[in-house]
């Protein structure tokens, strides 16, 4: 645990990251962003978590959105520094060198949204809703929402939910690619946790420099990637996880995999 707005659960080779204000729909203000980040920094150098799971405490909301209460007094140099501070973040959720799962269960309104699109996946409860309703607040997404989403579904879809602000069903969500699978309510934590264990289970290495290839060569020429691709490939054939792995595979055994 690390401080009543973000808890931290380790259940190694697991760790699961609660963002805990259930009063307050668990809305993202600058101090549960600030906390958030040290504990992100807290699982990403454990080397004994393979995997991260993103969630938000109670029935009601994964995060319905950053904090109202403290925008409507920000000036326009405070808001901008607002959403830097949620983009960086948001960033760091990105680019952790482990894979991180979304586990969205009721409202991911606005910055909620956000987090879940900068996490690796998302899976999602049947009762999950997701939407970027910032216009009918007058603003606009702030933590890299009109920049992630198009990404994801294409910029018609993006561009739709972002200029009417409606929420969508997590079935709606899965049709159009935003999310990864939805499961009843009571069965989201176990599904999120069987893949996650899944993960964990193979190289973490290879987990790890597979996640930043993809992240990066998303958006750069196929052949540039491609090259990245080899260099990397060359790196995994150098660490002992390989030579485990395929010595394992040899022997008809399960491979044990230390992350060297």
């Amino acid at each position: 645990m690390s401080g009543d707005l973000v808890l931290l659960e380790k259940d190694p080779p697991l760790a699961t990251i609660t963002i805990n204000r259930p009063k307050a729909l668990n809305a993202l203000n600058s101090q549960v962003l600030k906390t958030l980040e040290g504990v992100l920094d807290q699982v990403g150098e454990d080397e004994e978590i393979r995997v991260v799971i993103i969630t938000g405490s109670g029935e009601k909301a994964f995060v319905a959105g950053a904090d109202i209460a403290e925008m409507s007094e920000m000036t326009p140099l405070e808001g901008a520094n607002f959403s830097r501070l949620g983009q960086l973040i948001f960033k760091k959720v990105e680019e952790l060198k482990k894979p991180v799962i979304a586990a969205v269960n009721g409202f991911a309104l606005g910055g909620g949204s956000e987090l879940a699109l900068a996490c690796d996946f998302i899976y999602a409860s049947e009762n999950a809703k997701f939407g970027l309703p910032e216009v009918t607040l007058g603003i606009m997404p702030g933590f890299g929402g009109t920049q992630r989403l198009p990404r994801l579904i294409g910029k018609g879809r993006a561009k739709e939910l972002i200029f009417t602000g409606k929420m969508i069903t997590a079935n709606e969500a899965y049709e159009i690619g935003m999310i990864n699978k939805v499961v009843p309510q009571d069965q989201l934590m176990d599904a999120v946790k069987e893949v996650a264990l899944q993960i964990a289970k193979n190289g973490p290495i290879a987990v790890s420099i597979a996640k930043g290839l993809v992240n990066v060569g998303y958006d750069i020429p196929l052949d540039d990637g491609c090259l990245m691709e080899s260099k990397s490939f060359g790196v995994c054939a150098s660490t002992e996880d390989k030579r485990e792995g395929m010595k394992a595979f040899l022997e008809k055994r399960k491979p044990v995999f230390k992350g060297k």
